[in-house]
């Protein structure tokens, strides 16, 4: 079965959704000990949250890139993701959604949550055919996720680092084995229309690039 272009996929419960971010341990060390962000993590600044666990290898480098040697996976209420995103923009121009770039740019400048599609990657973080969605926090969003949404933050750094021996090993089957498996996300019609998703096909269909 083919993987629709536009789909969330993420490890997810009946009232939870893992997301992943990437930080220096400054940051992530605090966070892991409180379990919501504290200081020096700044409110002001956007933070984008990622739900596929291999888009943020793929931006983090397996962690060994500078300012994101500690990979936090944190797990947030459905209800406030959903939430972001039914209030999110699309950060690009679309047509058929937006009707022209006067009301895109209005729509843009009001939300506090802008969101992308980029292409998913799959175990050697190659560029897959279909996409993944990251979700870009900011303004009453991002204290909402701070203050509200976070049920619990934790470290998996040494579980990265453990994937990224293997393959340098070779050993992709081992590595794949010690994925986080994700699973469709089920969106609610109205927000699916409003993020250019695809149409939702099986949500309990299991996931590994």
């Amino acid at each position: 079965m083919s993987v629709p272009e536009r789909q969330i996929r993420a490890r997810h419960s009946a009232t939870t959704v893992t997301v992943y971010q990437a930080y220096p341990p400054d940051i992530a060390v605090p966070a892991v000990a409180a379990g919501r962000f504290v200081a020096p993590f700044k409110r002001e600044r956007m933070t984008w949250i990622k739900p596929s666990f291999l888009w943020m290898m793929y931006r983090c480098g397996w962690a060994t890139k500078p300012g994101q040697e500690r990979v936090l996976s944190i797990e947030i209420t459905r209800a406030g993701f959903e939430w972001a995103l039914g209030r999110a923009c699309l950060s690009h121009y679309d047509r058929d959604l937006h009707g022209d770039r006067e009301n895109w740019s209005r729509q843009l400048r009001a939300s506090p949550v802008r969101v992308q599609w980029d292409p998913e990657r799959s175990l050697r973080l190659a560029a897959l055919p279909y996409r993944s969605l990251q979700v870009g926090l900011s303004g009453e969003a991002v204290d909402r996720y701070v203050d509200d949404w976070i049920v619990a933050v934790e470290d998996v750094t040494a579980t990265v680092g453990q994937i990224r021996d293997l393959l340098r090993r070779g050993d992709e089957q081992a590595a794949a084995a010690r994925l986080p498996v994700e699973h469709v996300y089920p969106l609610p019609d109205a927000i699916a229309v409003g993020l250019a998703a695809s149409p939702a096909e099986n949500p309990d269909r299991r996931h590994r690039p």
